[in-house]
């Protein structure tokens, strides 16, 4: 997204990379970047090897795209990923209004004068954060062309509105997920995006570990854990059949979590499951039976 006529050379480079260092020993900009550290180690289940092949990646400076459905657990997965390897973790939640500037950063008004302030990219790129555009997909093309030049070997940011080029710090890591189920003409993911990233693909855990996971963070018995799972699989079976998405692990902790609080079985499921995946009656009535088979 350089504008053209907008000559980037050597000794630019060079001087934003000694900027670069100095705003490492600025107080105001190590409070910025500590508040992104994950202090406690979020309860994340392996299913697949991802966590070393992450972890590889990451020594070899590899931006990473996690591909896989809403719900399966590629956000949890980043942030145990940012506690382990000890790096702070800025997440973007990406849509259709997001703006390069909104990455990058801007000029703003303060007082009486005109400050830039760094956008989540630029502040992650200089202090050697973990950066997660979380659904990718739904951001404007236009915008996405800015991640280019730090998922090659290049490893740089164009900052336009400063005439400069960020180098990004050897601890810089740059992930993105998006759902492969959405994809559409409208919205996908360019192949000169896409083969820039190293992948994982991740999808809906096995029913032993999936069981663990609603035990653990449902906080239930492993009883109702067992059967949330077999509820999922029957529903996720129903997606041949009408139903748009499987039902997540995030529903289904959901679920386990009313019915931990006294819910019926019935309702909760009816309110985290059912309501949630489909508007259609005669889905949510099938799913109403599923419920009341297993429970």
């Amino acid at each position: 997204m350089l504008e053209k006529g907008t000559a980037y050379n050597s000794r630019t480079v060079s001087t934003k990379r000694m900027a670069s260092k100095h705003d490492k020993t600025s107080k105001g900009h190590e409070l910025d970047i500590d508040r992104y550290r994950v202090r406690q180690e979020p309860y994340y289940a392996e299913t697949g090897g991802e966590i070393g092949l992450f972890t590889i990646a990451s020594k070899s400076k590899m931006p990473v795209m996690l591909k896989g459905p809403t719900g399966c657990g590629k956000t949890r997965f980043v942030q145990y990923m940012a506690w382990k390897l000890g790096r702070p973790l800025i997440t973007v939640a990406c849509h259709e209004d997001l703006t390069a500037s909104d990455l990058v950063g801007r000029y703003l008004l303060k007082g009486n004068e005109t400050v830039w302030v760094d956008g989540p990219l630029t502040l992650g790129v200089k202090h050697g954060a973990l950066v997660y555009l979380d659904e990718v997909v739904e951001a404007r093309k236009d915008t996405t062309v800015i991640i280019h030049p730090l998922s090659d070997d290049r490893r740089m940011l164009p900052i336009e509105k400063k005439g400069q080029v960020v180098e990004a710090v050897d601890d810089f890591m740059l992930v993105i997920s998006y759902n492969p189920g959405y994809q559409s003409v409208l919205k996908d993911l360019k192949q000169s995006t896409k083969q820039r990233f190293m992948a994982i693909e991740f999808t809906y855990p096995p029913p032993a570990i999936e069981m663990q996971v609603i035990e653990k963070e449902a906080g239930v018995n492993k009883e109702t854990a067992q059967k949330l799972v077999k509820l999922g699989e029957k529903v996720r079976n129903l997606r041949n059949h009408g139903l748009e998405e499987g039902v997540s692990t995030r529903l289904l902790i959901y679920a386990g979590q009313l019915i931990g609080k006294g819910i019926l079985p019935a309702r909760a499921c009816e309110a985290a499951v059912a309501r949630p995946i489909t508007d259609d009656p005669d889905m949510q009535r099938s799913i109403a039976e599923l419920v009341k088979a297993i429970f």
